[in-house]
């Protein structure tokens, strides 16, 4: 279980490693048209769109990328099998598909079919993909249908698969969204203390794509509150214990300044040899959270590899909203808390003490900063840069140009033992994974003579060759060879 955990860890990389691009792209619209979002600014609405088109699309983009990093062989076939199983569950539960489904009967926004689209869906969507295209792969089919057998059956069973899976999620689906939003509207008069809960449920549940039913009850019109659009508008809330823009304030003083120390912790944890990848990352993710607010560049980069972090961080997030709500400090976003929101904050009459906000958001910088740090090095916490924590050379940096790939593959392959001895064979950002059949077979020196840096045996039947970062280019010409 922990192995195939691992496994998929390594696997959400892929799309993580798409956003930080997303995020700057974002970030330099929003900058330079930040209240037209693109209408005042051809150069602005280009580069909007474009960044735009990652995190618009980002559930699809997960089930692409999680199937192809969860495949036995890398296979772009696996890749297409996600996406088919994506395409289906969001076709079958859409509105319009379930109410043909009724009849032509009602279907409620609370039940959730329109947010059926989301990163929770994407990522199963991934694993069900994954999983049908390594049980296909392999198999044949009778010489009528032999066109359809293999890698060509993976997506086919996909789609069949995904029929029931949509199926369960037809009748879970509006249970569990529409148990969030009632829980959402009973802790809506609670005040501040209720604005924290919920500021806490709502990063939690980011990775399933369900704080959009704790969003719709408290930012949006769909229960009396309207927490946006009223800050907005500058209307003055006349809910009991409603004060306009309580649950937006909060969020501020986390993107702005939180999200960034972590992922200056993180950075400053982070190996040395993999200080200059991880930093890619994490710098531009601080980047885009402070600035836009968009955090999932930074969010997506350590909430599987390192849960704790992350529930950490939505217990952080819902002090913060607390905080803020309670002393009154207001400012509120149309697109989410970076700086950009913030600097329009201050033309809106409801908002209040909005110069706060900001050392509130350095304190949250050293807490985050701090916390992080301890956790990732007294809990030994993968986090960007610290996967695999092993006291190993993680290898040389390779000149693609120069270096014989198929020689070092061929070299690593003898003293596997031969392509007789592979069982299974992956690879992650600097090392080949390699299952072997005999581990008698296996000589280290053999191995060495490729120019590795190193050699892990995890355990009896499990070899890690560590090439750097150029190893996807010996897995491939591995590949070729077994």
């Amino acid at each position: 279980m922990m192995k195939q955990l691992q496994r998929l860890g390594r696997a959400l990389m892929n799309p993580v490693a798409v956003l930080p691009v997303a995020a700057i792209l974002l970030g330099i619209g929003y900058w330079i048209d930040p209240t037209g979002w693109g209408d005042n600014s051809p150069v602005a609405a280009f580069l909007i769109k474009a960044g735009g088109a990652v995190i618009d699309n980002l559930p699809i983009i997960f089930a692409v990328g999680v199937a192809y990093g969860l495949s036995k062989d890398g296979s772009g076939g696996a890749a297409l099998s996600g996406l088919v199983a994506m395409l289906v569950v969001t076709t079958l539960l859409s509105e319009g598909v379930v109410g043909q489904l009724r009849g032509g009967g009602e279907v409620l926004a609370t039940e959730g079919f329109g947010k059926i689209s989301n990163a929770f869906t994407g990522i199963l969507s991934g694993i069900v993909g994954a999983a049908c295209y390594n049980w296909a792969s392999d198999k044949k089919l009778p010489d009528a249908l032999a066109f359809f057998s293999g890698r060509r059956l993976g997506p086919i069973l996909t789609s069949i698969v995904m029929l029931a899976v949509s199926g369960v999620l037809y009748f879970i689906w509006p249970v569990i969204y529409g148990a969030l939003v009632t829980f959402g509207t009973s802790i809506a008069e609670m005040g501040p203390l209720g604005a924290g809960i919920y500021a806490f449920f709502n990063r939690l549940l980011i990775p399933t794509g369900l704080h959009h039913a704790l969003n719709s009850v408290f930012w949006f019109d769909g229960f009396g509150i309207n927490d946006i659009g009223n800050f907005w508008s500058g209307t003055v809330s006349t809910l009991p214990g409603v004060t306009t823009g309580m649950y937006q304030a909060g969020y501020f003083p986390i993107m702005m300044f939180g999200l960034p120390g972590a992922a200056l912790a993180m950075y400053h944890t982070a190996k040395p040899e993999k200080k200059k990848v991880a930093g890619s990352l994490l710098m531009a993710g601080a980047f885009a959270s402070f600035l836009t607010g968009v955090t999932e560049p930074l969010e997506f980069s350590f909430m599987f590899l390192s849960p704790v972090l992350y529930l950490l961080h939505a217990v952080l997030t819902g002090v913060s909203v607390f905080i803020a709500a309670t002393f009154q400090w207001i400012a509120g976003f149309g697109f989410s808390a970076g700086f950009i929101d913030y600097f329009l904050s201050f033309n809106i009459p409801v908002a209040t003490n909005i110069l706060m906000l900001i050392p509130l958001g350095l304190v949250f910088f050293a807490i985050y900063y701090f916390v992080f740090r301890f956790f990732i090095t007294k809990f030994n916490m993968k986090t960007p840069g610290r996967e695999d924590d092993v006291d190993e050379n993680e290898g040389e940096v390779l000149d693609a140009a120069s270096t014989d790939f198929t020689a070092m593959a061929q070299q690593i392959l003898a003293g596997l033992g031969g392509k007789d001895n592979i069982d299974h064979v992956e690879h992650c950002i600097t090392r080949l994974r390699i299952d072997v059949k005999d581990n008698l077979l296996v000589n280290e020196n053999e191995i060495k003579k490729s120019r590795v840096s190193g050699i892990i045996r995890p355990s009896k039947n499990n070899v890690q060759v560590v090439v750097g970062p150029q190893v996807q280019f010996v897995y491939d010409e591995f590949k070729k060879l077994v």
